[in-house]
């Protein structure tokens, strides 16, 4: 129980500083292009790679500190942050261990599937908002 706590309370965490984000990078930077995003994205990607190598079995974290790592830190606050460090993170775990098919097919098939929801989930809301 306690380590969905520790999820619950990072996810908020980044979910919150990804709101903060976004807000920070896009009043700098306008919101023709999603800057925001991108950066949440991108440092998102970065502590997860960082987290990840260190809470690692190579690495030098005892068992419960590398638990924690994992719950709070990379499920929790990066996973709030940003769902795309989790990818961005599975997918180099593919890569590192050689199933460069796996890797490609996550990527193209996250991206594809993805893009496609976001559009069906567009066309729906449309629809929606002519009997709202």
């Amino acid at each position: 129980m306690l380590a969905y706590l520790w999820v619950a309370l990072g996810g908020g965490i980044g979910s919150v500083a990804r709101f903060w984000m976004d807000g920070l990078v896009s009043n700098k930077f306008g919101t023709s292009f999603p800057w925001g995003i991108l950066v949440i994205n991108i440092t998102g990607s970065f502590v997860i790679g960082v987290l990840g190598a260190v809470a690692g079995s190579s690495g030098r974290m005892d068992p419960e500190s590398r638990v924690f790592t994992t719950q709070f830190l990379m499920i929790g606050i990066c996973g709030g942050y940003t769902t795309f460090s989790s990818f961005s993170w599975h997918t180099l775990r593919l890569l590192r261990e050689g199933e460069w098919l796996y890797a490609g097919g996550n990527v193209i098939l996250s991206v594809l599937l993805c893009m496609i929801a976001v559009w069906l989930g567009y066309l729906v809301g449309a629809w929606l908002q002519r009997w709202i």
